[in-house]
């Protein structure tokens, strides 16, 4: 066990060592090469810090996420807040903007921080690195310190990885993307590491606190000597207190690395119910730091499935091929996110689409192509000034959208939206007027039990019949079951949706699968029908999915 006190030398009793007192962040999980490289006691006692002076507002920020989800369950719709209506009246303020190498940022990629995907993003020619420790990573110890190794070695151009097949990968590119690394949200811990108080009360560590700590305070300096800066991408925000704890955050961290009020740059994810009614709240108090805001598509869609997802809830959603970026609720979102963003002088940054193309198969490819391009020429028409892909072979085509619109300018922040006006209604106009089928139900089953079986073995991005799925897409999975059967639907052909035709489906789909050693399809199955069928709705899956099976992985 590592801890941020080095143990005493004299022993107390001949069997007994004394164990060092006072707050500290004690390593649980066990070491691998390198990792005492990330696990530095100076590196702990950072994290120690960031727990004294942070945890407790955590988790009274989750505590407030529970009485809005309780409200909004129960028939309070959310709405623009009253107590900051001077915020967004007042014409005056603006945020920080762009840092050094965040000025242009018409196509970033998305990827999990695993050497191989680091190297390959980095050689992408993408503007921006969405380097994901989040939705995009399966938070196995190794893998949540071995992406702080891949940053770090990434960051110091000493990057490389020989495959077990024995092919070799370097960062070969002569500009390489500016990196914005996306910590896990506030709702996640991490066990392999604990946090002893003062009162030697013990917990988890917070998963957020951990992954923005060692990477802030390993390679801030670093980063900002070559020219770029320490950017973060947030994630899972529900209110501005939410973002006024990130601030509170980086003002601490600057303070304490000797860094220059306003060096930390954030981009927020708007990809929850509430946090889409507090745009302008965000960007006000987080003016110091932030850079912009990102339409976070899919978790936005889970988010409202899960707060109406119950019995009271007027609506359901109909098959997730149906939710697209064009019906009415999903356009006031995205028009706002662009409206909010510009009026105070911040990115607006469009979302990923999942079509994926499969270098073996061009007509796949030549979907996903045709797919991608509609959905980014509609994005750069609407003003956003970039947007996420996910594979590399995608860059060109989202490019070509954004070069049409910006040219050589490196953002369009300059274009106002005054024609914008978006409602609370608009926001929750969720009618689409398409119905749920067998085939979506299935559909729905079957990628969230392959999902999960691939997050249990490590793997946090999958490419799942030519579309690229993550958490966020996994979620929306199985949320929309358990919604489907607690509203007690029926699909077009006439079935109504119960648990017991849903657990037929989940047999049927396991015994179709190509079994292989050392899979993981019997844990996926057991852990799908505990969050999409049971009769409590777990907030996200990944929280039972990795007290479960992750802990000691």
């Amino acid at each position: 066990m590592t801890t941020t006190q080095a143990a005493p030398q004299q022993q107390t009793a001949p069997s007994t060592t004394a164990r060092p007192t006072g707050p500290r962040i004690e390593v649980l999980g066990r070491p691998f090469e390198r990792s005492e490289e990330i696990l530095t006691p100076e590196a702990l006692q950072f994290l120690t810090e960031l727990h004294e002076r942070f945890a407790s507002t955590r988790h009274e920020r989750l505590a407030d996420r529970q009485r809005r989800r309780y409200e909004i369950g129960n028939g309070r719709d959310p709405k623009f807040r009253d107590d900051t209506r001077a915020i967004r009246e007042d014409p005056s303020w603006r945020v920080a903007g762009a840092g050094p190498g965040l000025e242009d940022r018409r196509v970033e990629i998305t990827g999990p921080t695993d050497p191989k995907m680091t190297i390959n993003a980095l050689n992408s020619g993408a503007r921006v690195w969405l380097a994901d420790q989040e939705d995009a990573t399966s938070p196995t110890w190794r893998n949540v310190i071995g992406g702080q190794l891949s940053l770090f070695d990434a960051i110091r151009d000493r990057l490389s990885f020989t495959s077990p097949e024995g092919k070799e990968y370097r960062v070969t590119a002569e500009r390489t993307p500016t990196i914005v690394m996306r910590p896990r949200g506030w709702h996640l811990v991490e066990k392999h590491m604990r946090y002893v108080d003062a009162q030697g009360q013990s917990g988890a560590a917070s998963g957020s606190l951990v992954d923005f700590g060692l990477y802030a305070f390993h390679n801030a300096r670093e980063l900002v000597a070559r020219g770029r800066g320490p950017y973060f991408y947030i994630a899972k925000l529900e209110s501005s207190e939410e973002a006024k704890l990130w601030d509170d955050i980086f003002t601490f961290t600057e303070q304490a690395l000797g860094l220059d009020h306003g060096t930390i740059r954030a981009t927020v994810l708007i990809e929850t119910l509430p946090a889409a009614f507090e745009m302008e709240e965000i960007l006000y108090v987080m003016r110091d730091h932030i850079a912009g805001l990102n339409a976070g598509r899919w978790d936005y869609i889970f988010s409202i499935i899960k707060n109406y997802r119950g019995r009271g809830a007027r609506f359901v959603l109909p098959d997730r091929s149906e939710v697209t970026m064009t019906v009415p609720f999903m356009r006031a979102y995205t028009e706002l996110l662009v409206q909010s963003c510009h009026k105070r002088g911040a990115h607006a940054i469009g979302g990923m689409s999942a079509f994926i193309p499969n270098r073996r198969d061009p007509e796949v490819t030549a979907r996903a192509e045709e797919k991608v391009r509609a959905d980014k020429h509609r994005e750069a028409n609407d003003g956003f000034d970039g947007t996420w892909v996910a594979h590399p072979d995608l860059i060109p085509v989202a490019q070509a959208e954004f070069d049409a619109v910006l040219g050589e300018r490196p953002n369009q922040v300059d274009r106002q939206r005054d024609d914008v006006e978006v409602t609370a209604a608009q926001l929750l106009d969720v009618r689409i007027g398409r119905d749920i089928t067998e085939s979506g139900v299935r559909d729905n089953v079957s990628v969230a039990i392959r999902y999960i079986e691939a997050w249990l073995r490590g793997l946090g991005a999958v490419a799942i019949d030519n579309l690229m799925e993550d958490a966020a897409t996994a979620e929306i999975s199985r949320s929309q079951i358990w919604q489907w059967i607690y509203q007690d639907q029926s699909t077009a052909e006439g079935t109504r949706i119960t648990r017991d035709w849903v657990r037929e489906i989940v047999e049927e789909t396991v015994a179709g699968l190509d079994r292989f050693d050392g899979d993981r399809y019997n844990d996926a199955a057991a852990l799908f029908a505990d969050v999409a069928l049971g009769d409590d709705f777990p907030t996200f899956l990944t929280v039972p999915a990795y007290s479960r099976y992750l802990v000691d992985a």
